[in-house]
């Protein structure tokens, strides 16, 4: 092989690696959901969300919680915690502060025995979870 020909060769490997590396380093993008799955799961959180059911609006926050930490770590969001994993979302949602508002409601059930939750605040929590998830193209 001529000196053109082996040049030309180790320029396309380094630029293969650099293209490698800059993949890896922007984690998965693109990625698709199981919709349907999603759906299914988020249809089955709303339905069991019921007015005379106290016990109710706090599954199903805690549920959707879930749901969409779920969808963050398929996404390849890093982070310990979903709060971690919030904070390195960037522009993924339209309105990140419902969402970790939403978030702090969750936390607050899990941590606080005395924190009563009214069938308002499930919904909306719900529906700011539910909107979250079409935000990223989960459902």
């Amino acid at each position: 092989m001529d000196g053109g020909a082996v040049t030309f060769i180790i320029a396309i490997l380094i630029v293969a690696v650099l293209i490698f590396i800059a993949i890896l380093l922007t984690g998965k993008r693109g990625y698709h959901f199981n919709k349907e799955q999603y759906q299914a799961k988020f249809l089955e959180i709303e339905n069991k969300l019921k007015q005379d059911n106290p016990a109710s609006y706090v599954t199903s926050i805690i549920n959707c919680d879930k749901l969409l930490d779920k969808a963050l770590i398929e996404m390849g969001i890093p982070g310990r915690t979903m709060g971690d994993r919030l904070k390195k979302t960037g522009d993924k949602f339209s309105n990140l502060n419902a969402v970790w508002r939403a978030h702090k409601l969750r936390n607050g059930i899990a941590h606080e025995s005395d924190l009563e939750v009214s069938y308002k605040q499930a919904l909306n929590a719900v529906a700011v979870y539910k909107q979250a998830l079409k935000d990223l193209g989960a459902i």
